[in-house]
């Protein structure tokens, strides 16, 4: 922050486009080094961004107490506002969310200054037909856009046939009464997979209890659940016939350590779905500890493993003879059998991202590419370029 252009005392306003950990996490040191302006998020990014927070806070070398006072700050600055209407911010400078469909309360960000144009800042954009998610709403056009590019180079698997494949994995660990371990994001991929295996198991699959070994995917899960008016067209229609979208008779929540012991030792068949999501820490290592060496066992990942974690080497070891992972120091064969399923990524694809700037009634003047590896950003950029 030492390099920035303006020191944190100077700043009046921040915009906060979603409440993943790598878009908020400085925000704490932020308060730490003088900021004392406004926080402008959705209202549900404003709802889950306290206990995103608080539980990242928990890995840090900060005391209870200074967690707890730099918290109440945050909540102080933190404002929510709805998306598709423009507000005014200072100076005659207007501003406007719009829904970016990544996870529930993300949002673009449109900035209009007097005399100077429009700018659009992107955030995280999500892709089409995602549970519970509105679609990424389209901006008008701009001067500037400022877009991610995350998956610029790559497109995603079928997302219309995953729900379909999640069954058959279920079908398998239903034969052989094994365990389903599916290290899972807290935040957006829980809750997407209950309502995933929610609709699996009223089309007739089978039920299996499902438990949500994680506090923070419980937490996060019981927002998701308060904030209903949020959620796209499809979640609240089945809401309205009387079935939850995200919760089902044999889903439990897992809080207890204590319990969350007994779970690793009792027996299947069930689903279990912690934290983290690349396996780095929580409480999926107890798991795979105590099960991935059995054959009954299966580990399913629908996210984004990235090199060097527990994730990445279970994924590329687990199908070769002999293959191993090492968990915490402790050498573990990988026997349980490793499922990698695509579809499942809060990001769009290069199709998505390209359709999203092409949708805009008028084409942006400049795009800058942000948010992505080198090699994501050139590919995306020549097919920007000749648009």
């Amino acid at each position: 922050m030492d390099d920035w252009p303006a020191a944190p005392s100077d700043i009046d306003f921040v915009f906060l486009t979603h409440a993943h950990i790598d878009h908020i996490g400085r925000v704490p040191e932020l308060i730490q080094k003088g900021f004392s302006g406004e926080i402008i998020a959705t209202h549900p990014t404003k709802a889950l961004l306290l206990p995103m927070l608080d539980d990242a806070m928990g890995f840090s070398d900060l005391s209870k107490k200074e967690a707890d006072r730099i918290c109440r700050k945050i909540d102080e600055a933190a404002w929510g506002f709805e998306t598709n209407r423009a507000f005014d911010l200072a100076k005659g400078i207007r501003f406007t969310l719009g829904r970016a469909g990544h996870i529930l309360g993300s949002c673009w960000v449109q900035i209009d200054i007097p005399e100077e144009g429009r700018v659009i800042f992107s955030g995280d954009l999500g892709s089409r037909d995602t549970p519970i998610l509105c679609d990424p709403d389209i901006p008008e056009g701009c001067d500037l856009l400022v877009m991610e590019s995350t998956y610029g180079d790559r497109l995603h698997g079928n997302r219309k046939d995953r729900q379909k494949r999640l069954g058959q994995v279920l079908d398998h660990v239903l034969a052989d009464g094994g365990k389903v371990f599916i290290p899972a994001f807290a935040l957006g991929r829980t809750q997407e997979l209950i309502y995933e295996m929610d609709r699996l198991f009223e089309k007739g699959l089978d039920k299996v209890p499902v438990f949500v070994d994680s506090p923070l995917g419980l937490a996060i899960t019981e927002i998701y659940s308060s904030l209903s008016q949020y959620w796209d067209k499809e979640a609240r229609k089945i809401a309205e016939r009387g079935d939850h979208p995200i919760d089902f008779r044999g889903l439990y929540a897992v809080r207890r350590h204590s319990d969350h012991l007994a779970l690793c030792d009792a027996a299947g068949p069930m689903v279990i779905l912690a934290g983290s999501g690349m396996c780095t820490g929580g409480r999926i290592l107890d798991h795979l500890r105590k099960g991935i060496e059995d054959p009954k066992n299966d580990i399913l990942f629908v996210g984004y493993q990235a090199a060097g974690t527990p994730g990445r080497d279970i994924v590329t070891y687990g199908k070769k003879p002999g293959g191993h992972v090492m968990l915490d120091g402790e050498r573990l064969d990988i026997r349980a059998a490793v499922h990698q399923m695509g579809g499942y990524s809060a990001h769009a694809d290069q199709e998505g991202l390209v359709s999203w700037v092409d949708a805009m009634a008028e084409r942006p003047k400049e795009i800058k590419l942000v948010h992505g590896e080198a090699g994501a950003r050139v590919s995306l950029e020549r097919l920007l370029a000749s648009g």
